[in-house]
């Protein structure tokens, strides 16, 4: 059996590259990282992707790390409730108030850790999967394929039993269309319900008290498009019907495209 650790955010990258790793016969481990987040709810959207994959006979486990202690460290538009989540495109400048210093750089370290236990008590190798892609690397450096070679390099320095252990990121020059449309296949193969795994998967930065998105926000906005692009509606439940908030993402792409020529 083929084993694999992966950071479960419960927004749609990783749930995409969880489904991946099910189709390619990977026994799945998912760690999954409360630090105070906004939309803290993804964790417990992925809680019921997780109940819905066990229930359909997958072999995966699931575990919630709190590092909420972190969240008086960090000055981000994520963790403060004096900063607000930006609106707008998702390459846009000001999107950089959503960077979460070095969180990526603490989550992998984590999730390696992790794999170097799993493969020492299972005797085999691991991969640590991440669902980091191409539309991440302008705003969000810790995103970059130079960090995860130069994270990969200082892990495989530091640790007895790295030699068995890689770093999984499929999606790295890819993009959320990518991903999308590498789910529908996962989907297929695995005889599973596309739309209710991605209606259970968030990707607003500032739902609303019932766990709702306005559809402005950049990622909200990144989100949208990929979903139109592959031909398909988002299953979410959006603050607008869907008409409105693609029509919205629509826009801000063309008026950003417009700037940037």
């Amino acid at each position: 059996m083929k084993r694999a650790v992966i950071g479960l955010s419960g927004g749609m990258d990783s749930t995409g590259l969880l489904l991946k790793l099910l189709a390619d016969g990977y026994s799945v481990s998912c760690l999954s990282f409360n630090y105070g987040q906004k939309h803290v709810i993804e964790i417990e959207l992925a809680q019921k992707n997780i109940q819905y994959l066990t229930k359909m006979r997958h072999q995966l486990n699931h575990k919630i790390i709190d590092l909420t202690s972190l969240v008086a460290l960090f000055h981000s538009a994520l963790t403060s409730g004096e900063i607000e989540v930006p609106e707008g495109h998702y390459e846009e400048n000001q999107m950089k108030q959503t960077v979460v210093p070095n969180r990526n750089a603490i989550f992998s370290s984590i999730l390696y850790g992790w794999a170097l236990s799993i493969s020492a008590k299972e005797n085999c190798e691991v991969v640590v999967a991440l669902g980091v892609h191409s539309g991440d690397h302008a705003i969000y450096p810790d995103c970059r394929p130079e960090f995860y070679d130069a994270i990969e390099m200082a892990h495989n320095i530091g640790n007895w039993g790295s030699e068995r252990i890689s770093y999984y990121l499929p999606y790295l020059q890819g993009n959320k269309k990518t991903i999308l449309l590498d789910s529908l296949d996962s989907c297929h193969k695995l005889s599973l319900d596309f739309d209710r795994i991605f209606a259970n998967t968030i990707t607003s930065y500032s739902p609303d008290s019932d766990g709702r998105s306005s559809g402005k926000t950049g990622s909200d906005i990144e989100r949208i498009l990929a979903f139109n692009d592959v031909g398909r509606k988002d299953p979410i439940v959006y603050i607008n019907d869907w008409s409105h908030v693609l029509q919205h993402a629509l826009t801000v792409e063309k008026e950003y495209q417009e700037i940037i020529k």
